[in-house]
């Protein structure tokens, strides 16, 4: 039977002098690097693409996640803080990353990789990247579940989480205080992410949907942001202006992403299929 979980699992793994290792790093690491990584690798080995084209795309989208989405939390929830402060913007151990910034970020990224690498559309690339994206998104709420951050409002649910609210005094020794039984809402978005990347690789490997291109970024986008929009309701604001918002920030940003994701499965149907592997592009193995 459920019952209201006391979370209290240490956020650091490991720590000696200036080093620490924590479970965030960890799993953000594991997710983007191993498990994307290897998933994409596979990808490109099954339609005969170049090592050197999977090399400089894992660069490429590597620098664009960390460098989104610490601005996108930078300037999308705390705009004048950080302005008044760019130095700060740099100290990314001290958290503060916004999923809706990486993506856009990721976004530009291909946009230079379509242009000076594959020199297929944007769409091409993106049909790939959103296989593993479910699982790499997955991985990184599980890191904020072990921070005990982005949790939800206060629930009398059986599944409810106490959280520590006094993290970092605690670590220095301190009682904990937690707080109210509340949604763990890394987990229902962990769980959203992890559906929309079953899905994902059903659609590449089993109905070999990267030839409608843009149908598997399209679906990717449309599960992702409407998943994070419906979660963001019993989500605690993030910063301290969306209080009393209808919308808040995250549901605000998700919209677009949505509105593209539906254009682009619309897209995707009104285009013939096209076969990729027997084009003489530089991508390809000859």
């Amino acid at each position: 039977m459920l019952g209201v979980v006391t979370w209290t699992v240490d956020p650091i793994i490991f720590q000696s002098g200036g080093l620490r290792l924590g479970w965030y790093g960890v799993l953000f690491a594991v997710g983007l690097i191993v498990f994307g990584g290897t998933i994409l690798s596979k990808m490109w080995k099954h339609e005969n693409l170049t090592e050197k084209s999977f090399n400089q795309l894992v660069f490429y989208v590597l620098i664009a996640t960390i460098v989104g989405a610490r601005l996108g939390h930078c300037l999308f929830y705390e705009p004048s803080y950080y302005l008044a402060n760019p130095v700060e913007i740099l100290k990314t151990w001290e958290g503060g990353l916004a999923s809706h910034g990486g993506v856009i970020g990721i976004m530009i990224a291909i946009w230079i990789y379509s242009k000076k690498v594959s020199h297929q559309s944007m769409l091409w690339t993106f049909d790939r990247l959103c296989v593993p994206v479910g699982l790499v998104a997955a991985m990184i709420r599980l890191g904020n579940l072990m921070n005990h951050e982005i949790y939800g409002h206060a629930t009398d649910l059986p599944w409810g989480f106490r959280f520590i609210e006094n993290i970092h005094q605690w670590q220095a020794g301190a009682e904990p205080i937690f707080s109210a039984p509340s949604h763990p809402t890394q987990l229902y978005e962990a769980a959203i992410y992890l559906l929309v990347f079953a899905v994902c690789m059903w659609l590449y490997w089993k109905r070999d949907a990267q030839k409608r291109e843009g149908l598997i970024f399209g679906v990717a986008m449309v599960m992702i942001f409407v998943g994070r929009f419906l979660v963001e309701f019993v989500k605690n604001d993030q910063v301290g202006f969306e209080e009393g918002m209808t919308l808040n920030m995250g549901q605000w940003l998700s919209i677009p992403f949505v509105i593209i994701g539906i254009a682009s499965i619309v897209y995707s149907f009104k285009q013939p299929i096209k076969e990729y592997r027997r084009g003489g592009n530089s991508i390809y193995q000859k």
